[in-house]
């Protein structure tokens, strides 16, 4: 139990795929300008990552390892979560038209986002167990749908600050994540 905490607080926090590892930066930047479309961006990396990662890990060891086809790891988990993420548009189109739309050309990137297809490699570097796999994608996941948010919710704030002319648009939004990474980095000591 004391393993899945660690792993859960430092996907979380200290090792964060956007803040710590500087990963998934295309749909961060991208879908960060309001906080209900994070939201739901959030949910849809959440999904593929939770599911994909426990994919991924049962055919590591369940088919590539037993046949001496490691070499075809990326390309199959590629293919997993290219599936997943299809499954995910799919569901999205049908359920919220209005945040289909809004999420665009970055719900089909899922599929290209550094962080799932990380989480899914580092698990199997990490040689987790099955339940520690899961976990540790649930935590990437919230650890990205908590970068994402936060962001959002700061560029929604600094819509209405005095900013620059110079700085308007993506150089204070640059900016305000390069501070937050700092921030983050003060979880360090954690773990």
């Amino acid at each position: 139990m004391g393993k899945i905490f660690t792993i859960l607080i430092s996907t979380i926090l200290v090792n964060n795929y956007v803040f710590a590892q500087f990963l998934g930066i295309c749909p961060f930047l991208g879908v960060s300008s309001k906080v209900e479309t994070s939201t739901g961006m959030g949910v849809a990396v959440t999904f593929v990552v939770v599911l994909s990662s426990a994919i991924t890990w049962c055919i590591q060891y369940g088919i590539l390892d037993k046949l001496g086809l490691g070499y075809l790891q990326t390309i199959v988990f590629i293919l997993v979560i290219a599936s997943l993420v299809q499954f995910v548009e799919i569901v999205i189109k049908k359920m919220s038209p209005s945040l289909y739309t809004a999420m665009g050309v970055y719900l089909p990137l899922i599929t290209t986002n550094c962080v799932v297809l990380g989480v899914a490699v580092l698990n199997i570097q990490e040689n987790y167990n099955l339940i520690e796999t899961i976990f540790s994608g649930f935590g990437a996941s919230v650890g990205f749908s908590m970068a994402l948010i936060l962001m959002a919710s700061l560029r929604e704030r600094l819509d209405y600050a005095e900013v620059p002319e110079a700085l308007k648009g993506v150089p204070i939004a640059l900016i305000s994540a390069g501070l937050m990474a700092l921030a983050f980095s003060g979880f360090k000591g954690l773990i």
